[in-house]
């Protein structure tokens, strides 16, 4: 792995902030479907240099859910909107391959990734909510085990869609009447366990070949996915022990791949609570955390753990909780987290209200920087997806403290590699299947 290796950073964006209280910070501006704030929080993280932007996505909703989720807009559509307001950052978005089909989402991102000229990236989720099936005219969500089945097969076809078009198809010849070079149009004509699909697709390639791989499962198929697939993954970790446990078992799952370990970037969540000094740093979590509603809790820990938790008492410690089909590796990081802090359900709940299992690290500027370092330089992470506890301040606050300080380290960039995602990430551009042969014989 190279030691002249650089932080990677995603600036995470919910338009409500990603402490469940953060709409109610004194200084916090909100909205979900407020395209002028969330274009201001782009285009701050672009000014700062970041990597990418990333955009979530649920198929249900509920008049409890949280300020941020809600109510949102639909993700790929958001990110075609940002692809005309910023020219640089890349722009990442969540897709299930449980609800959605394979031609529709490669038509897509295909679509954001030619906008945006080689910004796009996908983050594959197989959804985790059995609720999502009566949206879809479905009674029974999928097992586990066959979600991801169908995510392996549902990402080849896309990637084989992807390379529908060999690069620069068009001719555009007046007098010959020519406007493409049909020997670079392919069909896949895929047939598998889940889908069949002729294609080819209708959308040429961006100049970074496909959109970037993005995985977040930490379960054990998860990480398989994430190894063969995967070239930036999204986790959450408490400690750096496991942190560090996680990246080298997921590291050494490459080479059986056939993969390098610099091109796939291991990324954890973490919220920065951010002050002055270190008590006005607690201040500010402590202030955050005063307009929580322990009313919620029940249904908050009930749909983390997809277990009715009523139960149990909230003041005594966390039970064993039984594992459910749906989510595996989040529940047993709570559990992890709840073991190893003593902590009760309503403490549990309280932590998961502020990051939802992600790490909280507060503190001064030097602080945050010091503990993004620590885990960087000690292979725990790659980079780390920056979500904000209250927008746009919280935003602000980590550009202007944070990264300076770690562009004074040398550890991150002060200015873009180039002008696709996949130079930002050093990622290389996948060689089209079409013309894999021709391009070995000429190394």
């Amino acid at each position: 792995m190279s030691e002249g290796r650089k932080l990677k950073f995603g600036l995470f964006i919910q338009g409500a902030g990603h402490h469940t209280s953060g709409w109610r910070h004194k200084d916090a501006q909100s909205g979900s479907e407020n395209f002028e704030l969330i274009k201001q929080l782009a285009q701050t993280a672009e000014r700062a240099k970041l990597d990418m932007v990333f955009l979530a996505d649920g198929l249900i909703t509920s008049p409890d859910a949280s300020a941020s989720v809600v109510a949102r807009f639909e993700p790929i559509t958001l990110l075609a909107a940002l692809s005309t307001v910023t020219s640089r950052i890349g722009l990442a978005v969540t897709a299930s391959t449980t609800y959605y089909d394979p031609f529709n989402i490669a038509r897509l991102l295909a679509s954001v990734d030619q906008l945006s000229q080689g910004r796009a990236a996908w983050n594959v989720v197989t959804t985790s909510s059995p609720e999502a099936a009566k949206n879809f005219s479905r009674e029974d969500h999928p097992d586990h085990h066959l979600r991801y089945e169908r995510a392996a097969e549902f990402v080849e076809v896309v990637k084989g869609l992807w390379d529908s078009w060999e690069q620069q198809p068009y001719i555009v010849n007046k007098e010959t009447g020519e406007y493409i070079d049909k020997s670079k149009l392919h069909e896949l004509n895929h047939e598998g366990t889940f889908f069949s699909v002729k294609g080819p697709l209708n959308v040429t390639q961006s100049p970074q070949g496909h959109p970037v791989i993005i995985q977040a499962g930490s379960s054990g198929p998860g990480q398989d996915l994430a190894a063969r697939i995967g070239e930036v993954v999204f986790t959450a970790q408490q400690s750096l022990e496991d942190a560090q446990q996680f990246y080298s078992h997921l590291k050494a799952q490459l080479p059986k791949y056939g993969r390098a370990a610099e091109h796939l970037h291991i990324m954890p969540g973490l919220l920065p609570v951010i002050g002055a000094t270190e008590k006005e740093a607690h201040e500010k979590y402590e202030y955050l955390q005063s307009f929580i509603d322990d009313s919620f809790a029940y249904d908050s820990l009930s749909e983390r753990f997809q277990y009715d938790m009523r139960a149990y008492s909230l003041d005594e410690p966390v039970p064993d909780i039984p594992e459910a089909d749906g989510r595996k590796s989040r529940p047993r990081l709570l559990l992890k987290l709840a073991r190893d802090k003593g902590y009760t359900l309503r403490q549990l709940y309280k932590e998961v209200a502020g990051a939802r299992g992600h790490r909280i690290v507060t503190g001064t500027p030097l602080q945050i920087a010091d503990h993004i370092q620590q885990w960087f330089v000690g292979y725990a992470a790659d980079g780390f997806n920056i979500m904000p506890p209250y927008v746009p301040g919280g935003l602000d606050e980590f550009v202007d403290g944070v990264i300076p300080e770690l562009q004074n380290r040398g550890l991150f960039r002060t200015e873009y590699e180039g002008s696709t995602l996949r130079e930002h990430l050093g990622l290389p551009v996948p060689v089209n299947r079409h013309t894999r042969g021709l391009h070995n014989n000429q190394k």
